[in-house]
């Protein structure tokens, strides 16, 4: 094929452009001696561009996360009362590992620049806290008018993102090497094995020793015959809970 009829190369989209711009300047001069003067000059565009995509220079540093955060906030509309909570917010927790395993070199180059930057790991705990609201937002949902809703919700949340972030780091200090997906899986395991079975359950006050002492509550302990049929058992319950 004779070079008159090559097709050139596509130009990447402006927004990909201001990043890739971004960061090689941050790379090769800092983050605090780059303008955004000096990132549309070498991405070849106007300042009226570049703000057309990032509000700030922080914002080209994480371009992927408010579409992210907007993706995780639809799966958790979307969510029925069928879906158990805390594993809904962990798989939930997962859209955003994917954002960041789809493209490994950026995402360990960005940990990098953020760990040298002290506003950039300030903006980055800013967008951890919107996701880690995502989440609490959903569960106090899900947990309303449960003894320590509230609570239970934003601490469950907390852990669901203390997990993932805690195997997400220790992928990116690796360089990206490994199987992210199945360190983020073992980290969340543990929130679903504490919180998982026990989230949608009653909070139970006391123990088997004076229970109920103290608290105003009632209990009731109803001795049967090992083969008692069922509506025996329901008939002898009823009874004792209709005496005054």
């Amino acid at each position: 094929m004779s070079s008159s009829s090559a097709v050139p190369a596509a130009k990447p989209p402006i927004r990909d452009a201001l990043v890739a711009a971004a960061f090689r300047l941050f790379l090769e001069r800092g983050f605090e001696q780059t303008t955004v003067d000096d990132i549309v000059a070498l991405a070849g565009v106007g300042r009226r561009s570049f703000f057309r995509y990032f509000p700030s220079k922080e914002d080209v540093v994480f371009p992927d996360h408010e579409g992210c955060l907007a993706d995780m906030t639809a799966f958790l509309a979307a969510s029925g009362p069928e879906h158990e909570p805390v594993r809904r917010v962990c798989d939930a927790a997962r859209l955003v590992l994917r954002m960041y395993a789809e493209n490994p070199a950026f995402s360990v180059q960005r940990y990098r620049l953020t760990r040298r930057v002290p506003g950039l790991r300030a903006y980055e705990l800013s967008v951890v806290w919107r996701y880690e609201r995502a989440l609490a937002e959903y569960l106090r949902g899900r947990f309303a008018g449960r003894p320590d809703g509230t609570l239970r919700a934003d601490v469950i949340a907390a852990a669901v993102v203390a997990a993932h972030n805690n195997a997400l780091r220790s992928w990116l200090r690796s360089d990206g090497v490994g199987d992210a997906n199945a360190a983020v899986d073992h980290a969340l395991a543990y929130v679903q094995t504490t919180y998982a079975r026990t989230a949608d359950d009653p909070v139970v006050h006391g123990g088997p020793a004076g229970a109920g002492a103290g608290t105003g509550e009632d209990v009731v302990v109803l001795v049967s015959r090992r083969d008692a049929p069922l509506w025996r058992v329901i008939q002898e319950l009823e009874t004792v809970l209709d005496r005054p």
